[in-house]
């Protein structure tokens, strides 16, 4: 029984560092430095996954009206931010570095809702963020080679994850399905890029 409940986590944790060795190598190995056309690509095949989904009924991606859209804007703005300030920081960071300053955001959810919402937490909870803001910032003072560059496109993503979070359960959009919520953020995050892309070639040709 407990290896039948363990078995999603497990396939998830496998699909999750894959993913991550996979951005790496392409931002890494294949030089895609500027991950324009990276995240491009990755925003574009999900929402063509989206809308397929939607088409055979097995997610719905109906029913929203304007306004909610609207509400969900800024949740788009910080995603946009997490995924392109965490592509940035990957391809100059290795991976075990980038998960130990990822982790940080967590710091920066549990001191938003604490400041919005008073929201106070365990001893135990907030001694185990204190440890990790600690190794975090222990890493970057240790390991400087890295440069400001770096460390500030991590700040930026994490900065955004936690943002994100927070913004999750505050929002008054929150009711929308996680599906919808996904279809707003992938959308906007290639409208986004695709016009930074059209914008570079333009400079590029001037």
């Amino acid at each position: 029984m407990n290896v039948a409940r363990a078995g999603p986590g497990l396939v998830f944790c496998i699909f999750f560092i894959v993913s991550y060795f996979t951005n790496k190598y392409v931002l890494s190995v294949l030089k895609f430095t500027y991950p324009t056309l990276f995240l491009g690509w990755q925003t574009c095949t999900g929402t063509l996954l989206l809308v397929v989904t939607g088409k055979l009924g097995w997610v719905e991606v109906k029913g929203f009206t304007r306004s909610a859209a609207v509400l969900w804007l800024p949740g788009s703005v910080l995603f946009l931010g997490n995924i392109y300030g965490g592509s940035k920081a990957l391809s100059m960071l290795p991976i075990p570095f980038f998960f130990v300053l990822q982790n940080v955001s967590e710091v920066v959810f549990i001191l938003i809702i604490r400041v919005t919402q008073r929201e106070r937490s365990s001893w135990m909870k907030l001694f185990s963020q204190v440890l990790v803001l600690v190794s975090a910032l222990t890493l970057i003072l240790h390991n400087p080679q890295f440069g400001p560059n770096a460390y500030g496109w991590a700040t930026v993503h994490l900065f955004c994850i936690g943002s994100y979070r927070a913004f999750q359960r505050n929002s008054k959009s929150s009711h929308l399905r996680l599906c919808l919520r996904t279809f707003f953020d992938t959308e906007f995050t290639q409208i986004n890029i695709q016009f930074q892309s059209l914008f570079i070639s333009f400079q590029i040709n001037v």
